[in-house]
């Protein structure tokens, strides 16, 4: 995940709420497996969309309020927001192509 950049509470607005491109929040664990395959996927979503969407990582259990008030009692999940508003989710361990396919719609 070295070129997704974490979030966390304090910068959470500016980077996702303010963002003026659609958001892809990764709600991860470093102890989840799952969570650390997507990481990869994630990277090479990044870079086919690179400048049209900002991924990002969220560490749920650094930043547990974000988790609760976004609803997210599994991880991984990953949460789209654009204009400030969350407009899709996405669950679980899934394909790069199902990733794209979802960002796709918010372009």
């Amino acid at each position: 995940m070295a070129n997704l950049s974490e979030v966390n509470t304090a910068n959470f607005s500016t980077e996702v709420l303010n963002s003026t491109v659609p958001v892809l929040v990764d709600f991860w664990a470093e102890w989840c497996g799952p969570c650390r395959a997507l990481a990869p996927i994630l990277e090479a979503v990044s870079t086919a969309l690179d400048g049209k969407v900002k991924i990002v990582k969220l560490n749920v259990d650094q930043n547990q309020q974000l988790a609760m008030q976004y609803s997210v009692s599994s991880i991984p999940t990953m949460i789209v927001f654009k204009g400030g508003q969350q407009v899709d989710r996405i669950m679980g361990l899934v394909p790069k192509d199902a990733i794209i396919a979802k960002l796709s719609t918010q372009l």
